[in-house]
This record gives structure tokens, sequence and C-alpha cells, in this order.
């Protein structure tokens, strides 16, 4: 018994290793930039047009359990901040065959209610550009263009609504005063 608690503890030690070398080796670049065509609930977006915002790029996958559990954290994000200079923006990038479908996305979209601008990141060019190997993954640009947050997995909803206030402040400092209060996660 005792061997198989080591060896499963190694696993998560070199798992936690390997993810806290990606997140470090994302900070403080500039964002690489989001060159997909197919978009859901906006036009084409590209970074060099959001200069001056907060953008946050979720990386999920709809048939993603971990994806699924972070969205509704998500959501509140997009609904609280947006009119305050936040933009959310869901790389869409498949796991399976069935989730290259574009209509089944867009049934996915419509059911879960996203609101915010999501694009079909099929081919992995987004997703390889930002050198990401998980879902759901999250990263905070900041006005300038730089990537200031990256979390991998689910959790620190707390810690990344704080960053997410921080960048806002940053950006448009009058508006500090008007923000909704961040939640207790």
């Amino acid at each position: 018994m005792s061997f198989l608690m080591v060896l499963f503890s190694t696993g998560l030690f070199a798992c936690n290793q390997e993810v806290e070398k990606a997140t470090g080796q994302a900070l403080n670049r500039k964002a690489p930039e989001i060159s997909e065509k197919e978009w859901i609930n906006s036009h084409p977006l590209t970074l060099t047009q959001l200069r001056g915002k907060v953008v946050a790029i979720e990386f999920w996958e709809y048939t993603c359990i971990n994806c699924l559990r972070t969205l509704p954290h998500v959501k509140a994000w997009h609904g609280k901040y947006a009119s305050q200079g936040l933009m959310v923006i869901g790389v869409h990038t498949p796991e399976f065959e069935s989730s290259k479908k574009r209509a089944n996305v867009e049934k996915t979209v419509r059911e879960l209610q996203i609101k915010y601008p999501v694009v079909l990141d099929n081919d992995y060019v987004i997703w390889n550009a930002y050198g990401n190997n998980w879902w759901p993954r999250i990263f905070l640009i900041d006005r300038e263009g730089v990537i200031r947050y990256d979390h991998i997995g689910e959790g620190a909803y707390g810690k990344t609504e704080a960053k997410i206030r921080e960048l806002l402040q940053e950006a448009v400092p009058e508006k500090l005063s008007v923000l909704p209060d961040s939640a207790q996660n």
C-alpha cells in the first residue's frame, strides 16, 4: 500500500512541478495574437483591437468537466466587469472530433448561456501560440497586451478575480470605486 502512495504522490509532485513551470514561463511576455477566423457571439477580434482593455483568455472545451465547473465563475466575471473594461474571450479548443463541429459548439454556447465571444481553435493555432497543454486555463492580459496572470485548472477563483480587479484598476483607475465587490471564493 505505501508503495502505491509513494508512486501516486510522486506523480502528483511531478505534475505540480510541470504546471508551476508552465505558468511561470507565460508571465510578463507579450500575449500572442488571436488568429482564428470563426467566432461565436462576436465578429473576429484581435488583441491589438482590444489594447487598453483587460482581456481574459479562457481555454476550454465543452465536453471537459473541469471547464464546465469553471464556467460559472468566468460568466460571473464577464457579467460583473465587462462594463468596467474586462473582455472575456473563450478559446474553444476541441479534444474530440465531434467538438470541432461549429454547430455543436454554438448549441452548447447557447445552452450554457455564454454571452462573451468564443473563438473556434480547431487547429490548435491559438493553443500552440500560448504554449498551452491544459483545459481549462485562464490567462489575464493587461491593457498593454502583456500576460500578467496564468491559472491552470479549476480553483483559485478568488485569486483570479482579485487579479482582474487589480488589472482593471491599472487600466482605468477612476473606475475602481464603481467596481462591484469581489466575490469570496
